[in-house]
Parts: C-alpha cells; sequence; structure tokens
C-alpha cells in the first residue's frame, strides 16, 4: 500500500514537474525572456569597425536580392577590377570574432541595414553633384506612417508584432503560426492537397526577400536560417525590442518587394508601389489615410471620403499583392480585385477599418497602369558630366547599366568643380539667345554673321587642373540638350589642330635624327647616303655638318625655321589619288615661311609639303634598306614580294567587304539576278558566269540558264554543249575569266562561294578567299610590270608610314585606330576629338609626362555597414612621352599663336582680378572643320558638295596649371549656313573669363573655388 503511494507521489511530482516545465516553455514563447538575455549579450560582442588598409577579418554575402542590389556581395569582384585601374583600398570594415563565427555558420551578419540607398557623387569641394535614393519614396519613422495602414498592415501580415505586454518579445517567430506550420507541413506529406500556409512574420519575410537567394524560402533549413537571423537582430538595441519591432513594420512598408515596370525597373516598397502602379503622390496619400475624420460618423466631405477609400484600397491591395507581385501585379489584376474586397470586409468585420469605409472602398476599381512610367524630363546639358562619370564608373566597376549603378551603396569624390561647372554651364546656355551672343562679342569678322542664329550651335568646354602630380578634371559641360557627347562621343573635322600633332610628329623625327647621328663623326655623317626625297635627313646632315651648337634644343629651333612655299598651284599624289590644297588666306598663296610661322599663322600647304616629308621619311626608313642605300632600288626580291603581297591582300579585302556588302542576305538566284542586271548578254559572258557560280551543274541546268538569258538567240544543243566544255571553270584561270565577264574576277569568286555556302559571315567569307586574292594579283609580281609594281609599293609604303605616324598619335592619346593615308591628314582630314586634344595639351603643359588622368578620386562602397570600403584612386605613374625640349618648343609656339597668330584675340592672356597682378598667359593652337559630302563624276569633275557640319576648336593653356579644349559645332541641315572659323572658339573662351579666373585665382580661403583636392 505505502508503495503503490510512493510511486503516485512520484508520478504527481513528474506530471508538476511536467508542468511546471509547460509554464516555463510556454512563458519563454510568450515572452523571450531567456531570449532576450542571451541574444542581446551575444550581440554586444556583434561590432565591426572600419581601420586603414585591406581588412583580413570581413565576411561578405554571397547571394540575396538586397546584397546584391547594394553591391555588397560584389565588393571582392569590384576589388579586382578596381585594381587594375590602380585604385587601392586605403580603409575597410573589421568585423568581431562573434559575427565571423555567425557568418561563417549561414547567418547573415547583423547590423542596422539600411531601407535607403545609392549613388552619391561629389565635387572637390565636397559639393553634390548628384544623388539617388531607391526606394524613392519612404517613411521617415514609425509615427510618419498612418495608423490606418499600420492597424491593417499588422492585421493582415503580424497581428502580435506591436504587443507591448512582453517588451521582450523576439519578433522573429510566432510560435503559434511556426506549430501550425509544421503540422500542416506533416499533413501535405500524407496528402498533397493540404494547403500548407506559411509561419512568416514580418521579420522573417524582411530577411527572405533581403538575404535569401532570389528572396525565396526554398527550404527548411532556409527558413530556419531566416528566423536566426531575424532572432539575432531583433536585440541588436538590448532586450528591449519594441523600438525594433516599430523599425521593422517601416522597413517592411519601405521596402517590400512589388515586382517591376519597363521605364522604371524594380518596385520595391509602399511609397514607390503607389506612385509606380497607381500614379499616386505619396504625401497626399498619406495626407488622406491619415485623416482623422471617421467616415462612420459621416464625413461632411463626401469627396474627401471617396478620394480616402480609392487611396486605402490601392495601398490594401499593394499590401496583398507582395505574396505574389509579379502575379497579381500584372495578369493577376482581377485575382487581386477580388481578393481586396474580401480583406475590406474582413477588416471591417474585425473592427480594423469603419464600416463607412469599406462601403466607400467596395466599389472603387483598382486600375493599374501597365504603361511605361514615365519620369520627370531632364536637362542633358546639366546633367552631362555628371553621365559621364556614372559612365566611367560603370566601367570601372563592369556595371553593365547605369540603372544598377544608381542601385548600389555607392559614394564618389569625383575632380569636378560643381561651382565652376555651373557658372559655365550657364553662359553657354545663355549664349542660344542672339542678344547674349553679341554681349559676347561673337559676331564679327570669322565669326557669325548678321543674322546667324545661335541657337543652332554647340558650345562645348573641358577644363582640367595639373595637381598633385596627376591632371583633374574640373569643368566639363556644353549646352547640346541631348545624351550626346560631342567632347568624348564623336570624330570630328577639327581642321588644323591636327597640325599641332603632325608638328609634334616632326619634332620627334628631328630628335630621332639627332640621337642617331649627333654622335658620329663628320666622315662617318659624309660616308652615308641618302635617298634624295628623304629631305628630313639630309636636312639634319646638313646641319649637324654646319652647326656650332649639336644639342637637341639647336637643332630643334633651327628645324623650326625649316621653310616651305605656300603655294597651292602643286598637286599631291597621296592617298591612291591627286589632291589639291589650299589655304584660308589667299595672301598666303605666295610666301615662303619657316614652319614657326606657316604653325602661328595655321598656313595649309605648309604642313601639306611638312606631311609629305614625314611620310616619305617613314617610308625610306621602313622600306628595309640601310641609310646607305635608296631605298625602291635597294629593295630585295623578297622584299618586293612580301610588299606587293600586303598590297594584293589589303586591296582584295577591300574588294570582298565591298561585294559582300552587295549580295549579302540574298538567295543565289537574288544574288546571281543581280549580277547579271548591268552585263551585256554575249554567250561566252553568261556560260562562264554560270560555269563560275555553278561549277557542279549538269548541261541540262546549263542549257535551261542560257536559254532563258539568251531566248531570242535560239541556241541548239550543240551549241550550248560547245559553250558548257569551252568556258567550264577548269579553262581559265580567275583572273581570265573576270576579264571574259568583264566582272571584277573577286566578284564572280565570291558568288561561286556564297551559292554553296549561303551562310557564310564576313570574316569565314575572307578567310577562305585570302590565297584567292593573291592569285588574282598574279600579274603584279611579274617582273616586266615593275612601273606598276613600283607604283603600289609607293601605295603600300605610304600607307604603312600612315600606320607608323598613327601608332605616334596614338601613344600620345588619339582617340582613333588609323588615319586617312593622306597629307590632308596634316589638316584634319582624319578627325579627332576635343577631349584627346586635350589629353595632349595636358602632355604639352607637363614637360613631356604624362600624368594620369582623373576624374575620380575616392569610392566608398557600403558606408557604415561590416562591408564597408574606401578605394583611393593612386593612378598610374607618371610616364614620358616626349623629350622636354620638344614640348619647350610647342609650348613657345602656342604662346606664338595667341600672340601673333590665329588666336590673337586672346593676346596678352586673361586679365587678373588682382590688384596689380600680372595677366594669366594663354596658348593654344586652333582649327576649323568643313565636313562635306561631295559626289565627283568620271574624271574627277565635282558634281555636287555638301555640308554634314561644321566645328571650330581651340585647345588650350592657360598659365601653368590649367588646360582644356572650346569647341563649337554645328550639323546639317544647318552647318551651310555658317561661315564662322576658330575665331569663334577663341573668343568664346575669352567671354568665359569672368567665369574661369575666380577659380584659377583663389586660394584655400574660397571654398567653392579652390578645390580642396
Amino acid at each position: 500500500m505505502l508503495r503503490n503511494w510512493g510511486k503516485l507521489l512520484l508520478l504527481i511530482s513528474l506530471l508538476g514537474l511536467l508542468w511546471f516545465a509547460a509554464r516555463l516553455v510556454n512563458s519563454e514563447l510568450r515572452s523571450s525572456q531567456w531570449q532576450a538575455r542571451h541574444l542581446s549579450e551575444l550581440d554586444r560582442e556583434l561590432t565591426f569597425k572600419l581601420e586603414s588598409g585591406a581588412s583580413t577579418a570581413i565576411r561578405f554575402p554571397k547571394t540575396g536580392p538586397y546584397d546584391e542590389r547594394l553591391g555588397y556581395s560584389k565588393i571582392p569582384t569590384f576589388t579586382q577590377y578596381l585594381a587594375t585601374h590602380d585604385y587601392r583600398i586605403t580603409q575597410q570594415a573589421r568585423i568581431s570574432p562573434k559575427l565571423v563565427q555567425l557568418a561563417d555558420r549561414g547567418l547573415s551578419l547583423a547590423y542596422s541595414e539600411k531601407t535607403q540607398a545609392g549613388l552619391d557623387l561629389f565635387d572637390c569641394n565636397d559639393q553634390s553633384l548628384y544623388s539617388e535614393r531607391f526606394p524613392q519614396r519612404s517613411y521617415r519613422d514609425f509615427e510618419s506612417v498612418p495608423r490606418l495602414l499600420a492597424d491593417t498592415l499588422l492585421f493582415i501580415e503580424d497581428r502580435d508584432l506591436l504587443t507591448t505586454s512582453y517588451p521582450q518579445h523576439n519578433p522573429a517567430v510566432n510560435w503559434d503560426r511556426f506549430g501550425r506550420a509544421v503540422f500542416d507541413q506533416v499533413l501535405h506529406v500524407f496528402d498533397k492537397s493540404h494547403l500548407t500556409p506559411g509561419a512568416s512574420t514580418l521579420a522573417t519575410q524582411i530577411e527572405k526577400y533581403r538575404h535569401s537567394p532570389e528572396g525565396r524560402t526554398a527550404s527548411p533549413q532556409e527558413k530556419l536560417r531566416q528566423m536566426a537571423s531575424a532572432s539575432v537582430k531583433a536585440y541588436l538595441g538590448g532586450e528591449n525590442t519594441i523600438a525594433a519591432r516599430k523599425q521593422i513594420m517601416v522597413d517592411y512598408l519601405n521596402t517590400v518587394p512589388l515586382a517591376a515596370k519597363p521605364g522604371y525597373g524594380e518596385i520595391d516598397g509602399l511609397g514607390d508601389g503607389l506612385w509606380a502602379w497607381y500614379g499616386r503622390d505619396f504625401a497626399e496619400v498619406n495626407q488622406l489615410l491619415g485623416n482623422d475624420a471617421d467616415p462612420a460618423q459621416g464625413d461632411p466631405d463626401q469627396h474627401q471620403s471617396g478620394r480616402k477609400a480609392e487611396a486605402f484600397k490601392q495601398a490594401l491591395s499593394l499590401m496583398i499583392a507582395q505574396r505574389r507581385p509579379s502575379y497579381y501585379l500584372r495578369e493577376g489584376a482581377a485575382d487581386l480585385e477580388q481578393l481586396t474586397d474580401s480583406h475590406l470586409r474582413v477588416l471591417a468585420a474585425a473592427g480594423i477599418i469603419p464600416a463607412a469605409l469599406r462601403d466607400a472602398a467596395l466599389p472603387v476599381k483598382l486600375n493599374l497602369q501597365q504603361k511605361t512610367v514615365s519620369a520627370p524630363p531632364i536637362s542633358f546639358v546639366t546633367r552631362k558630366a555628371v553621365t559621364a562619370l556614372r559612365a566611367n564608373l560603370s566601367g570601372l566597376l563592369h556595371v553593365n547599366h547605369l540603372y544598377d549603378l544608381d542601385r548600389l551603396d555607392l559614394t564618389a569624390a569625383t575632380t569636378m568643380n560643381g561651382e565652376m561647372q555651373r557658372a559655365v554651364t550657364t553662359v553657354l546656355r545663355q549664349l542660344k539667345k542672339p542678344a547674349d551672343a553679341k554681349a559676347a562679342e561673337l559676331y564679327g569678322h570669322n565669326m557669325l554673321s548678321p543674322g546667324d542664329d545661335p541657337g543652332k550651335l554647340i558650345f562645348s568646354f573641358t577644363l582640367f587642373e595639373q595637381r598633385g602630380g596627376a591632371n583633374l578634371l574640373r569643368v566639363q559641360t556644353d549646352n547640346f540638350d541631348q545624351p550626346f557627347d560631342i567632347n568624348e562621343g564623336a570624330r570630328l573635322n577639327l581642321g588644323s589642330t591636327a597640325k599641332l600633332r603632325t608638328l609634334i610628329t616632326y619634332l620627334e623625327i628631328i630628335a630621332d635624327l639627332h640621337q642617331r647621328y649627333a654622335g658620329m663623326t663628320q666622315e662617318q655623317r659624309a660616308g652615308l647616303q641618302v635617298e634624295k626625297e628623304d629631305v628630313l635627313s639630309l636636312w639634319a646632315l646638313a646641319y649637324l655638318k654646319q652647326a656650332k651648337d649639336l644639342a637637341l634644343p639647336a637643332m630643334l629651333e633651327a628645324a623650326m625655321e625649316r621653310r616651305y612655299s605656300g603655294s597651292p598651284g602643286e598637286a599631291f599624289v597621296t592617298g591612291g589619288g591627286v589632291q589639291t590644297f589650299t589655304n584660308f588666306e589667299s595672301e598666303e598663296n605666295y610666301k615662303v615661311i619657316t614652319i614657326r610661322e606657316g604653325f602661328q599663322q595655321s598656313v595649309n600647304l605648309v604642313f601639306v609639303r611638312l606631311m609629305r616629308d614625314i611620310v616619305r621619311h617613314y617610308k625610306f626608313k621602313m622600306a628595309g634598306a640601310d641609310p646607305g642605300t635608296a631605298s625602291l632600288d635597294g629593295l630585295s626580291a623578297a622584299k618586293r614580294q612580301e610588299i606587293l603581297s600586303r598590297f594584293a591582300d589589303k586591296e582584295g579585302r577591300q574588294f570582298m567587304v565591298r561585294f559582300y556588302k552587295k549580295y549579302h542576305g540574298k538567295t543565289p538566284q537574288e544574288a546571281q539576278e543581280l549580277l547579271l542586271e548591268n552585263m551585256h548578254p554575249v554567250p561566252a559572258r553568261l556560260a562562264t558566269v554560270f560555269r563560275s557560280i555553278e561549277p557542279d551543274a549538269d548541261l541540262q541546268h546549263f542549257s535551261a540558264f542560257m536559254r532563258k538569258q539568251l531566248p531570242k538567240d535560239g541556241l541548239s544543243d550543240v551549241k550550248l554543249q560547245t559553250l558548257y566544255v569551252q568556258y567550264g571553270p577548269d579553262k581559265f584561270s580567275l583572273a581570265d575569266r573576270g576579264y571574259i565577264t568583264r566582272i571584277h574576277p573577286l566578284e564572280l569568286w565570291l558568288l561561286g562561294f556564297m551559292h554553296q555556302h549561303p551562310d557564310a559571315t564576313l570574316t569565314q567569307t575572307l578567310d577562305a578567299s585570302r590565297d584567292v586574292r593573291q592569285e588574282v594579283y598574279a600579274w603584279l609580281f611579274k617582273t616586266r610590270n615593275k612601273n606598276k609594281q613600283d607604283k603600289r609599293i609607293r601605295q603600300m609604303l605610304e600607307l604603312q608610314a600612315f600606320l607608323e605616324i598613327a601608332r605616334d598619335w596614338r601613344r600620345l592619346g588619339y582617340p582613333f585606330e588609323s588615319l586617312t593615308p593622306s597629307y590632308a591628314t596634316a589638316v584634319g582630314a582624319s578627325g579627332d576629338r576635343p577631349a584627346a586634344l586635350a589629353e595632349l595639351m595636358g602632355i604639352i603643359v607637363n614637360k613631356g609626362m604624362r600624368l594620369p588622368l582623373r576624374k575620380l578620386q575616392t569610392l566608398e562602397l557600403a558606408q557604415g555597414t561590416p562591408y564597408e570600403t574606401h578605394f583611393e584612386n593612386g593612378g598610374p605613374a607618371a610616364e614620358r612621352l616626349l623629350p622636354q625640349e620638344i614640348t619647350d618648343v610647342v609650348q613657345r609656339s602656342l604662346i606664338d599663336v595667341v600672340e601673333g597668330g590665329t588666336a590673337k584675340r586672346l593676346k596678352g592672356g586673361l586679365p587678373s582680378r588682382r590688384a596689380n597682378g600680372k595677366p594669366i598667359g594663354v596658348g593654344g593652337k586652333t582649327g576649323t572643320g568643313d565636313q562635306r559630302f561631295e559626289v565627283y563624276a568620271a574624271g574627277g569633275r565635282l558634281i555636287s558638295s555638301r555640308a554634314v557640319n561644321r566645328s571650330a576648336t581651340f585647345v588650350f593653356f592657360i598659365g601653368d596649371r590649367f588646360f582644356g579644349t572650346m569647341t563649337t559645332y554645328v550639323h546639317e541641315p544647318y552647318a551651310a549656313s555658317y561661315k564662322f572659323t576658330s575665331a569663334l572658339s577663341v573668343q568664346l573662351l575669352k567671354s568665359l573669363t569672368p567665369a574661369l579666373l575666380p577659380m584659377m585665382e583663389a586660394d584655400a580661403s574660397d571654398t567653392l573655388l579652390a578645390c580642396r583636392h
């Protein structure tokens, strides 16, 4: 009996312990006291700080929409890309060991995450140039959320979130819903039709759409990871989570994903959702929903009541749509409407909203806007420089779209002077008005004529400052209200600015000859035999023979005194034809002047003749002959064959490209008809064409073709058989078949190749025709055609010379791969870009050194996060590209252009603002380009000429630190109406003096003018 009582007491004790344990568990599940104590203690160890240099204690997220969009997961990749452009890490976050431990276990890092982020660009004085924030519309804090919206959201998604009964409550887990979800999952294993609603709280939903792969819960393990991560974050502020829970609700409203729309992209947050899907003003919606008037009591303003009902229903629909946003906000709009109406009834029944609001909202139709979102119009003029900076930044980071760049959590410090940028932009925009253009003195000789409309002109200005061992972009602007940037995005005929590049090439040749010959004895130099057309080598030897000063500076100065005729009476064999040139001023036609004077006055024929001497020098240099042999006569047979082979390949390729474009995309029948369209139908020609295109066709097909082409000739079967055999492809070479048909043999070959390979690309066609191109030019390799060979050899050597000149120009910043192989390149025929000319001027100003060109100084990613990383642009080491002796000569010549040449409007420099201050010296080179589309008749007679565009450029330096370009440009159909020259750009720079001088003369106290960096 006692034994049974003992067992009973033991059982009662066990039950009591179980009951007590259940009470403890139940209390913990409701109050989260134990979790609060331990997780808040843990969170005190979850810290990070920013320190110098690259971090060895950092972990980056690998996936998750939030981390990808803001760029956090890409920071290691960005680091690699930036390193190739001389950016180094200056500071980076260090995370605590406990944070490392949790990250390595798969939890997302616990810190106060941003609900808004985006790209920030600052100028050299830390003034904002550009700022984007996504989402664009958001709630500041909990108090700014209308109570009606807050109550509705909590009722739908997380009713216990803001309970105050348990201040330590863990908002990441709702145990009742979690238990039901587990039970439903178990039942689903046995009954696939059983529904499995989720158990997500707002905290875990945020964790999911921010940090889970693709924003989805793909497994039970991922759900547990979400809950654990959200739980840790909930206690970052301590054991009391009320403030954290309020912030969770605000974060959810601000960032919940709501699909995407063309023209806008991803839509996150209720504010952006209302604007994108319903066209609603966010502030207006909040004002309506924050109205305390109770519709149940009879709102006197029925219109206001209707607007409130509409706004509420639209907001409610987006709260519901977040479950399947891509479906509900597109093809599922009808289902969304029905579901929203159902929620209105439930909300009213539960007392969350008044019945009157329900009744007013139910008749409202949800009209989702599916069309492209129209962003507010922007001025491309005011944002041109910013767009260029963003494009540059996009290239550095390998971010393909500016859309993605703008959404990165990124701050960049640029070299731009924002105050000066705005001042110059304002001036350029004002000059579109005739009155302002006249006030700037832009009307006059060689500038605008009376009646000219300055509104059709594009003015572009770029200014750099040499500072701290780098060329820093300070101003880059124009008045063209389109995305196109003529400064960096166009190939313009900039006229005589090409003389600057030509002069430098000439002086480099002289310096090279000095290095080659100056160290020789007189006897050694006297023993050299130089081709008589290599006048530069001959001049160098003659100079060194009689000069007292053999140093390079003296030889360069003497080279500037060499004389050329300005006469336009000579025809020049260049560019594969005969060309003539004119001077701008007719009095220059009768002068023989020095290169120095020709550069100062921009005399075309002086530089055409100088370019001829440069080309000849390169031709003889590359022909492979020693300085002591005559170049063409001294060529070996093998060398001649090599050059002729290159000519055959080059010219053959040109023909193949032309023929491929002619026939590409056509069927074999269409191509054949096009070939025969202008051919006189003679049996021999037709037979050769058919047998060349379809060599394997039988006699029957051949006969059908011939009779179709010559229906009236009555060709007999015997005649057809004779033609079929006589003109077979094995009877004549390809060149002979071209002669018979009066068709270029490569065109004939191409039709046959395309018949057999209709899908061949141009590259495949060129590869297949390599041997054929040599075969067609077999006649050229025969010795009896030596004169013709010499002609082609000279053409190829000229072409090769221009390739070498182009290589030299590219070394100094020329932006294009090749030059037009003509002496006209010296006067601008090959085109240029203002930005490239500015780079060249920087090399001159910096005495032959290319300093790193810098637009972006520092980059800061993920500020205030455990991923924070700062980069600084160290730039490549300065590189010497020209001897200082050359740039000294060029710089003096550029000053001559201003003091007595084509830019004399700036004679005397820019006037100083300071009392008794000396004028700031200016030098530069002018250039006028008149690009025309011309049509010639046989024999070279000009039939028509149309002005395509007109440009006037002044590339300049100011003082010893500043340099840049000023360009005026007008395109067709307006170009023909203007006759301005580069004098306009010179005067335009002069008119900018009041805007430029404050920066150029500013000291450290002028905080908005003198850049801090």
